[in-house]
């Protein structure tokens, strides 16, 4: 028998243009995919989220061997499986006459030094490969980082603007002048709006038999399997790009940051687990919808806000990822430590947009990133909620959720945990702001415009509280100078109000 290369595919490398595969004559390779336990436990993933990556992975391992491949797919409830990916390499190649691994990075530091640590622990050569589906290699991003007091986004997006020539002019400037249009993608939606839908993708028998496992193994886990809807193939997949492309990505722009009760997904794109998981390229996507752009099928607005969250906003939270370490998870900077509130994991609470994003995340493993970053995130931060445990959280809800990409949102944009590395200041408002791009406050049992009192809208005392107590760290902060000074100017028998108000809401959120 030939000694054969093994090359491991993840859940979340579901592509077929994959590093590890590059240059492999087919009859030489085992292609081996791995369904294991300690994927699916290490949080309490969401049932439609570990629903859809086994279904996906299914779904590809077959694509691969109607390609020619050689695949050995390991399922969740073979009689023999480890449950660990170290532990089904181990079970393979005692299967196969195994030569040489190759294999494609991990996206995380949990899986990465598992992988390391496969050549001294098995006695076989093992050759990693960069994932070439980045535009940043981790070099790029360390050089570019190197020596800047402050690693903001922006700079960074506009060097893979550079890098890629997406949205430039024939002389490498920006087109229209500006590198960036978020100012003008801040417009509330209207009910009187025509709004279109994603493609909803009926689950046929390969994925009802995931699905009728997961409600068995995963019963205690969050989330219903009641509204399934993903793509599970690349052509599923390539389908709901289309349906954006098509119908949503030309006011996607002016919405992007909208709210609506009832509507979970407005003008956004539904494509970030594709991405995530390996069914998209994230590049070729940018190239299309620059090309509309070019094609005057879609505003400048629209193009250049989607296309800097994916070479811009993804390229750097994996940046950032990788560059700062695993202890990045434990960072804790403004010192929160109150327990997540029960109703993340029922959305039965009285506040109607958190009941709202809360409720359509346990629907569906999705919310858009101003409901996760305004919403859910943005109470945490104010309630001062362990950021660990929000973390864990996202990192559980949601379909598009890998380390790599949902820590640095998380614990550094949404919860300011790190300091400031992310972002420039604490994501924190009010009602107010809720109120402005959303309907919810309309349909809340709260009242928006009181800032105290038992019928007052909680995030409003919450805001102040928040800016109160945590002066000592962010005083200094430029960006939060105005807000500061009118806390100051404020009478003290009001800021007394406000955070007896908040300190009020805080203990009934953990009464039994």
């Amino acid at each position: 028998m030939t000694s054969k290369t093994l090359i491991p595919i993840l859940g979340d490398q579901l592509s077929f243009a994959l590093s590890s595969l590059e240059d492999q004559q087919q009859k030489d390779c085992i292609l081996l995919l791995m369904e294991v336990g300690e994927e699916t436990t290490y949080v309490k993933h969401h049932k439609a989220k570990i629903t859809y990556i086994l279904s996906a992975m299914r779904h590809h391992a077959k694509a691969l061997s109607e390609r020619g491949w050689t695949v050995d797919y390991v399922r969740l409830d073979d009689e023999d499986n480890s449950g660990s990916f170290t532990g089904e390499i181990a079970r393979a190649l005692e299967r196969h006459d195994i030569a040489s691994i190759r294999v494609t990075e991990a996206g995380e530091w949990r899986v990465m030094a598992m992988i390391e640590n496969w050549e001294d622990q098995f006695g076989v050569p093992v050759e990693i490969f960069p994932d070439t589906r980045f535009i940043a290699t981790h070099q790029e991003f360390a050089n570019w980082a190197n020596g800047k007091k402050q690693l903001r986004m922006e700079f960074f997006y506009r060097e893979m603007r550079r890098k890629t020539g997406l949205l430039l002019d024939d002389d490498g400037k920006p087109e229209g002048g500006k590198w960036n249009y978020d100012s003008e993608n801040r417009k509330p939606a209207q009910r009187d709006l025509m709004m279109p839908q994603p493609v909803r993708f009926r689950p046929d028998d390969i994925t009802r038999e995931v699905m009728d496992m997961v409600e068995t193994r995963f019963a205690d886990h969050p989330g219903s399997l009641d509204h399934f809807h993903f793509a599970v193939t690349h052509d599923e997949a390539l389908r709901q790009r289309r349906n954006f492309l098509d119908n949503a990505l030309a006011q996607f722009g002016d919405y992007q940051d909208a709210m609506l009760s009832g509507e979970p997904f407005l003008w956004h794109a539904i494509l970030s687990p594709y991405i995530n998981s390996g069914l998209l390229d994230p590049l070729s996507l940018c190239k299309e919808v620059t090309a509309l752009y070019a094609d005057e099928k879609v505003p400048l607005n629209a193009a250049e806000g989607f296309i800097r969250q994916i070479i811009g906003w993804r390229e750097y939270v994996r940046g950032i990822y990788w560059r700062e370490g695993p202890d990045y998870v434990n960072r804790n900077f403004l010192k929160a430590d109150r327990a997540l509130p029960d109703f993340y994991y029922t959305g039965d609470t009285d506040m109607h947009c958190l009941s709202q994003a809360i409720g359509q995340t346990l629907n569906h493993s999705y919310a858009h990133h101003i409901q996760r970053l305004m919403i859910t995130g943005n109470f945490a931060l104010i309630a001062g909620i362990d950021p660990h445990a929000v973390h864990r959280w996202y990192l559980e809800v949601y379909a598009d959720a890998y380390e790599w990409v949902e820590l640095p949102n998380t614990l550094g944009m949404s919860q300011f945990a790190d300091g400031g590395i992310i972002a420039s200041k604490p994501y924190a408002s009010s009602g107010n702001y809720i109120n402005k791009m959303s309907d919810y406050c309309g349909n809340c049992y709260y009242d928006v415009k009181q800032r105290t009192g038992p019928d007052a809208c909680p995030f409003n005392a919450l805001y102040w509280d928040f800016l109160a107590r945590n002066e000592d760290k962010l005083g200094d902060n430029n960006r939060l100078a105005m807000p500061y000074r009118t806390w100051q100017k404020t009478a003290e028998h009001d800021q007394k109000a406000l955070r007896t108000s908040a300190a009020t809401f805080l203990k009934s959120l953990y009464r039994q």
